[in-house]
């Protein structure tokens, strides 16, 4: 198995989550790894579909993101594939996504993971509030609408 190891630029994108939740707003944040961790991350071996963030105390951390274990370092380094990974913000930022993920309903979804030109691993958070079947809909009509009304102008 040959992979190609990213210096740069976008890892995972979670395209489901504009689709499943109105993202509100964005924040970008380091995630704090270990070694094995973050050259899986290279290598592309995570997925950031079922991920969210969850408040412990006064941190805040990344749940549900797996980070697959390279097979070729499977045996020297173990980790958990599924733990809490902290995020890595200023007290300001953390207080006021707490204070957002007290309201009612709202979330905080990774949308994004990449790497800046520096070489640092981000993650783009969305605060967000889950749709329902109605503004699915309504979410796929109009992306619907927007495809034909391109295609309309282009012949």
């Amino acid at each position: 198995m040959v992979r190609q190891i990213i210096k740069s630029g976008m890892v995972s994108e979670n395209r489901k989550a504009r689709f499943n939740y109105t993202v509100e707003d964005t924040i970008e944040a380091g995630v704090s790894l270990t070694g094995a961790e973050i050259k899986s991350v290279r290598y592309g071996l995570v997925t950031i579909v079922d991920g969210f963030v969850q408040r412990r105390g006064d941190d805040l951390f990344l749940a549900g993101v797996e980070i697959q274990k390279l097979p070729t370092a499977a045996r020297i380094v173990n980790f958990d594939e599924r733990r809490p990974r902290q995020l890595l913000l200023h007290r300001a930022q953390i207080n006021r996504l707490i204070g957002k993920l007290t309201e009612k309903g709202a979330t905080i979804v990774p949308l994004k993971l990449y790497f800046t030109n520096r070489g640092r691993l981000k993650v783009l958070l969305g605060v967000g509030y889950g749709k329902n079947r109605a503004d699915k809909r309504e979410t796929i009509k109009r992306r619907e609408w927007e495809k034909s009304k391109a295609r309309l102008l282009k012949g």
